[in-house]
């Protein structure tokens, strides 16, 4: 049966959103951690240096926001891992499905959980004084829709590299995801940090994405850090989208 990319990825897509769907408790489950960090760390914030003026919430909401999509998008793979290792992604291999829309129909559907997930932690945080840009709010989120699409692509790229190798999976995930995280400035500001960790911080490009989502909650436009959080998510996106299309076709 003849199909094409785009009717077959979102087969996928449809296929993979519909256990969210059924059991949305997970998408808050997800999000227990960065809340008890946002919980933890925000009463600390309020007179440290480069948090700029006004509540806390204003600096550290947006980096919550990115450190939950950023948790739950770097373990999707392992939800792909679990189908391997049952049989049924063989299963899936075989159906009159094109590959690369078994990749991408699972990376785009990351994107409803980190919309679903960022909504529940601004309305918890803004009767605690935080407030947001709805404008700014709904770019920002575009673009980390973008980024955690090339991170998911990534996590199940990942996952595919594991197979039956279940620890290589979570070895390399938690590995790579807590430095990600720090660098980026999420929990403390980079700019009182020694050079070494500055240079480090500018070659992630989830700083960049950190820092457009801090802008744009708080409404500045004219923020120069819009554009290069744009590229970084777009060359994340096109890089997870590449690898994992690769490594799906080579799947077998």
């Amino acid at each position: 049966m003849s199909t094409t990319l785009v009717a077959d990825t979102v087969t996928v897509f449809s296929r993979e959103l519909r256990p969210v769907l059924r059991n949305p408790f997970s998408v808050i489950f997800g999000m227990i951690q960065p809340l008890v960090f946002l919980a933890l760390f925000s009463p600390l914030l309020s007179d440290f240096p480069g948090t700029g003026q006004g509540s806390a919430l204003q600096w550290f909401v947006p980096g919550i926001v990115v450190m939950s999509c950023l948790f739950g998008t770097s373990m999707t793979g392992s939800s792909l891992l679990f189908e391997i290792q049952t049989g049924s992604h063989e299963r899936m291999l075989v159906a009159p499905l094109r590959r690369p829309a078994l990749l991408i129909g699972r990376a785009l559907k990351e994107i409803v959980p980190m919309f679903a997930q960022a909504l529940i932690i601004i309305a918890v945080t803004v009767p605690f004084g935080f407030r947001v840009n709805p404008l700014g709010a709904l770019i920002g989120l575009l673009i980390l829709a973008v980024f955690c699409v090339g991170l998911g692509a990534l996590s199940y790229t990942l996952a595919l590299a594991s197979k039956n190798q279940e620890w290589l999976f979570w070895t390399v995930q938690q590995t790579v995801l807590f430095p990600l995280l720090l660098l980026a400035g999420m929990l403390l500001p980079i700019g009182a940090g020694p050079g070494w960790l500055q240079a480090l911080a500018r070659v992630n490009p989830l700083t960049y994405v950190v820092d457009a989502e801090r802008a744009l909650f708080n409404g500045d436009f004219a923020a120069g850090t819009t554009g290069g959080a744009i590229v970084a998510a777009l060359i994340v996106a096109a890089l997870g989208l590449f690898v994992g299309t690769r490594a799906m076709q080579r799947s077998a």
